[in-house]
Formats: structure tokens, sequence, C-alpha cells
């Protein structure tokens, strides 16, 4: 199986490229570490006391995670989908069955420090680099229509979000198969490249 990472700070389009992908590329399915959050009280009061609590790794539900991960590529099915509700601090299940996946995409915050374990020829590596202000006008819309904030909390949470992003990667080092995508970027050509 192939696995596709997808990173990239809040609002860089992490998401919609891997719809895009999604859209173009049968037998692929992503996994959001979006819908991979921890839940109940502990999650809602962290997330009120600790500065940028969905952007730390704390929030993150690896085992949960690791268990879906595993199920894929040990069966190369999926049986169901998670959405985590960022009000009620919830992950919600339901059905959806994908059988014979080929293709394995992971985005969103946490994709790259979860890339670290397959850096092999079967594992891409897509960053996404968009301007600052193009991602915060992203973030914007997207917080206070979905995650129920107000535009100056939304705002504070995007700057913190940047911060902490680019601070956890300051001294990465060079994957293989590493793409860089911008604005500009031609994504049909960084497909083909990919999978076929």
């Amino acid at each position: 199986m192939r696995l596709v990472f997808i990173s990239g700070p809040s609002g860089s389009g992490k998401t919609s490229l891997s719809n895009q992908i999604t859209l173009k590329i049968k037998n692929s399915i992503v996994l959001s570490t979006d819908n991979y959050y921890k839940t109940g009280l502990i999650s809602k009061l962290l997330s009120k006391f600790v500065e940028g609590y969905f952007d730390r790794s704390i929030s993150f539900n690896y085992k949960l995670f690791k268990k879906d991960l595993n199920f894929i590529l040990k069966n190369r099915i999926s049986i169901q989908e998670r959405s985590y509700n960022f009000e009620k601090k919830k992950i919600k299940n339901f059905l959806n069955k994908k059988n014979n996946i080929k293709f394995l995409i992971i985005e969103g915050i946490f994709a790259e420090e979860l890339s670290n374990t397959f850096n092999d020829q079967n594992s891409f590596f897509l960053e996404l680099k968009i301007n600052k202000n193009e991602c915060m006008k992203r973030v914007l819309q997207r917080d206070i229509k979905e995650r129920g904030k107000g535009k100056k909390k939304a705002e504070i949470d995007f700057l913190k979000s940047w911060d902490i992003y680019y601070s956890k990667f300051k001294n990465k080092s060079s994957k293989k198969n590493n793409f860089i995508i911008t604005k500009n970027t031609n994504i049909d050509q960084i497909l083909r490249k990919i999978f076929y």
C-alpha cells in the first residue's frame, strides 16, 4: 500500500488537497488527524487552559489513530469513519466501508510526525507552503462557521497555531519522496509522480 502524508499549518489546504486526490485516484482513502483528538472532560478542560491545545501532541489520540491505521494497512479495507466535534469534544463514528484500498492519505497537522515512522519508497510526503494571511483568512471562516469561535478568538488561536507548527519542525530532516506544494504548484504533475 502506498502512503501519502499531507502536512502544513492550519488553513493551508490539507483537507482540500486530500479530497481533490481521492476524487482523482481510485482505491484511495483519507485519514484526517483532525478526527482523532482526545475526548471527554480532560479534553474540555485542557482546551480551555492550555494555549494552542489542539496544535499540541497532548491533544492527539495516537492510540485510536494507530488502531485504525494498522487495521487499514493489514486488511486493505476500512469499515468506519470518524468525525470530531470541536464544540462538544466528541468523536462520532459512522459506517463507511471501502474495499481494496491501495492508497492511504494521512492529512493534518500531525501528519509530519506520523510520517517519520514510514520513511520508505512506498511513502510520500507533501508539505503545503501557503501565505500566512491566506491561511488565516481560511481558518477564520472555518472556525467561526464550524467550531463556534468568535473572530478575535479565532485570530489569536490561528497565530498561536502557526507559531507552534513552525517551531515543531524548524530542525527537521529531509525526507525521501518529499514534495513542497505552493499556490503555483502543478498538482496533477505531482500526482502523476506518486500514483502512476
